[in-house]
């Protein structure tokens, strides 16, 4: 099993950021399914601000570009994605278009 963390930022405006609590309350079921079939085993998103953590376990299998060209083939993961981009900003340093950002472990403790 694998795990990755990544990042994004919502628009500051507490309607937007609260529209998009709500649709992640009520995902849609080909979403939740597209995760699973892409070898993603749990997702968490956390908010601080205007600030989003996800963290992933994935299969071994996992890959980002596997599930980039899932993603691209499936029209409801293009709608869902679409919808999203409203309520999203992209990080400094992004490219155009580009969303989640994988963040570098620094730190990690096993007590």
């Amino acid at each position: 099993m694998k795990r990755h963390c990544l990042t994004l930022d919502l628009k500051n405006d507490p309607e937007l950021i609260e529209a998009y609590e709500n649709h992640h309350k009520q995902m849609w079921p080909e979403i939740s399914k597209s995760i699973m079939d892409s070898g993603i085993l749990s997702m968490q998103i956390f908010r601080w601000e205007t600030r989003l953590f996800m963290i992933m376990e994935t299969s071994d299998e996992f890959s980002f570009e596997k599930k980039a060209e899932l993603d691209r083939n499936n029209s409801k993961v293009q709608e869902w994605e679409k919808l999203m981009w409203q309520y999203q900003e992209a990080l400094p340093g992004a490219k155009p278009g580009e969303k989640w950002q994988l963040t570098k472990l620094i730190f990690n403790f096993n007590g």
